[in-house]
């Protein structure tokens, strides 16, 4: 008969806590029961772990056990996020721009449009989030390397009308050499749009990449050599590769970067945006 004591006096083993589930989004505040290490998440990195970061910009890794985590003052275990396959009701899957997602779309012959952003770094950050649209609409993306240049290359490419110039630079502000380059270059078929940032990197959303927010970097030091040496990064090659795999989405960049490419993008497809 299975009594009280049908068995060994230690029984079955327990049966398990279950905790409820919660998706390790990034910026969600937590606190890692163990340590008492309280901070928001980072993301769930590709080993498993849980990265948080706390109030000084520190970032720790954590395994994600059941009940390791605390959130709103309640034990809980966190999971990988799921991913969002869909926009509103009825609108089917969305690319990383929040854009409709077109499955088995033709492929595109490149237009004589163009965009032209500054760098690697910027043509990396473009291809990520908005890689799928541009594609659709058959527009190329170039690198200019700088943009001091960058009267030349718009007086050789020439355009005109259905052969349109989109350009997209750092630091665009008044006063600044950028916004005197823009302006040189003013044509009714191109179209300069910017953000306020020294670099790209910045308009990476800070929490997204785990930390505070993006350090000041004293005048007369390498923007990017300071900014590593500021949150505790190697080299600027191992930041980069860091703040790129932290961007999934149009969500993890900073309103002005998104306005400014959505900008360009409806320009060069003819779908508005006349320059200013």
């Amino acid at each position: 008969m299975a009594g009280i004591l049908a068995g060994p006096v230690d029984g079955p083993a327990k049966l398990a806590t279950v905790y409820p589930e919660v998706e390790a989004v990034s910026g969600l505040a937590v606190v890692h029961r163990a340590s008492g290490f309280t901070g928001k998440v980072v993301r769930l990195a590709r080993d498993g772990l849980v990265e948080v970061v706390g109030q000084t910009g520190l970032i720790k890794a954590f395994p994600p056990r059941p009940g390791g985590f605390a959130v709103a003052g309640r034990a809980v275990t966190l999971v990988k996020p799921r991913p969002v396959p869909s926009g509103p009701k009825g609108v089917g899957p969305v690319t990383a721009s929040g854009s409709r997602a077109v499955k088995s779309a033709p492929a595109q012959v490149a237009k004589a449009s163009r965009i032209l952003v500054e760098g690697v770094h910027d043509a990396a950050l473009v291809e990520r989030v908005w890689g799928d649209d541009l594609r659709l609409e058959g527009v190329v993306v170039e690198r200019l390397d700088g943009i001091d240049h960058l009267a030349d290359v718009v007086g050789e490419f020439g355009p005109g009308p259905g052969r349109r110039l989109g350009v997209l630079v750092d630091h665009l502000v008044a006063g600044s050499k950028e916004a005197r380059l823009a302006e040189s270059v003013r044509h009714p078929h191109v179209l300069v749009t910017g953000t306020p940032y020294v670099d790209v990197w910045e308009a990476v959303k800070p929490a997204v990449v785990g930390i505070e927010r993006w350090p000041t970097v004293p005048m007369g030091t390498d923007w990017k050599t300071g900014i590593c040496a500021a949150v505790g990064v190697s080299d600027p090659v191992t930041m980069w590769r860091r703040i790129l795999a932290s961007v999934n989405s149009y969500a993890d960049l900073e309103p002005p970067l998104v306005g400014a490419v959505e900008r360009l993008i409806d320009f060069v497809t003819d779908i508005g945006g006349r320059p200013e």
